[in-house]
């Protein structure tokens, strides 16, 4: 067996495509498009001016066997002051041999820029894919939700790592009407001056930066936080644009300044179940058919400012979105992730009488 440092385009590819041997006879796993990670994982990517990272392949018999990717993140580390790197894009054989050697290889990353924790998996960073499924693997996840063999929870934690923080994910049939409570709270907020609207995709950029002041100030407190920049944001709204619905993504506006904001997006892993990271020609034409076809979103943002929490800001965009959702005939709701310790996100999930039906698991390790 033999670990080799990703260090070309070729090697990349290689990497970005060892998952859909992975998951080939897998018909839960939705793979991204290949062509989609190969610029992520490439200094197109602004989150690589606030980090670094090395990718890893394990080779058994010569075969591609397992990938990791070691992390810096400056961004957390000037946020949190905690010597913590990460570890991410993890796939591999059930082998606690090449299991091992990828996460030393991982750890060895981390000891040479004088860290002292290793948590993961983030793919790349809180702000986007993280954890391990743990519960959950009866159904296939959602868009940017993680899908791994339940061996991965097993893998970890005979290396030595620990539980720090899971994730809930919560799933609702789109009701025909939504619970009294909610409309009864929503009231409340248009009373004190609360407006909600619907973004313009056409300025989804600047719209996108409304988002960003309210991230920055709502989750601050938040375990993991790392505050959003520009330049992401920029980099966000062009993969957003072509599959965001004007009327699943909210502003809660007071006075004409933004309080809170909603987000929901179709689940696009619908599609990309059927076309296995590919957009040939063929795939364009599935990708268009598909489109019309898929029957569940995922609300992946959602958050209000300290100072406006618990005045109905939560329930009147929730409120205008579920008329969205019911405009565009979507059937299934997911509200994820959720910390799982964020109290009331959780309590208003349980209002809309959202289930919990999927956990993630993120794990660390001390390596000093």
């Amino acid at each position: 067996m033999e670990i080799k440092e990703v260090t070309n385009k070729k090697h990349l590819k290689e990497f970005v495509n060892l998952p859909l041997r992975l998951y080939k006879k897998n018909s839960f796993y939705a793979s991204p498009l290949i062509k989609d990670m190969m610029e992520h994982l490439s200094d197109k990517n602004p989150f690589f001016k606030r980090a670094k990272s090395k990718f890893f392949i394990a080779y058994k018999n010569g075969k591609a066997a397992g990938r990791i990717a070691s992390i810096v993140n400056y961004a957390h580390l000037e946020f949190h002051r905690d010597n913590v790197g990460f570890f991410g894009l993890f796939e591999c054989i059930n082998d606690k041999e090449v299991t091992n050697a990828l996460f030393n290889k991982a750890k060895e990353f981390l000891l040479e820029n004088n860290l002292k924790t290793m948590r993961g998996p983030m793919n790349l960073s809180t702000n986007e894919e993280c954890g391990f499924l743990y519960e959950g693997f009866d159904t296939p996840s959602m868009i940017m939700i993680p899908y791994n063999p339940p061996y991965y929870n097993e893998l970890a934690e005979t290396y030595g790592m620990k539980k720090v923080k899971d994730l809930y994910c919560f799933i609702v049939d789109v009701p025909s009407e939504l619970p009294s409570k909610i409309d009864r709270i929503a009231r409340f907020a248009e009373k004190q001056g609360i407006k909600v609207r619907t973004v313009n995709l056409k300025n989804l950029k600047e719209e996108l930066y409304v988002f960003m002041e309210v991230y920055n100030e709502a989750w601050k407190e938040n375990w993991g936080f790392i505050p959003i920049t520009k330049e992401e944001i920029d980099y966000m709204a062009e993969k957003l644009k072509p599959v965001a619905i004007p009327e699943l993504v909210i502003v809660a506006e007071k006075n004409s300044e933004p309080v809170g904001f909603l987000g929901a997006i179709p689940d696009f892993n619908e599609i990309l179940r059927k076309i296995k990271g590919r957009l040939t020609p063929f795939a364009i034409i599935k990708t268009l058919y598909y489109r019309r076809k898929i029957k569940s979103i995922r609300l992946l943002l959602f958050g209000v400012k300290k100072a406006f929490r618990h005045k109905g800001v939560e329930s009147i965009m929730l409120k205008e979105a579920f008329k969205g959702a019911v405009k565009h005939s979507f059937e299934k709701c997911e509200f994820s992730w959720i910390l799982e310790d964020n109290y009331d996100t959780i309590n208003l999930t349980q209002i809309v009488g959202a289930k919990r039906y999927k956990t993630l698991r993120i794990y660390e390790k001390s390596i000093n």
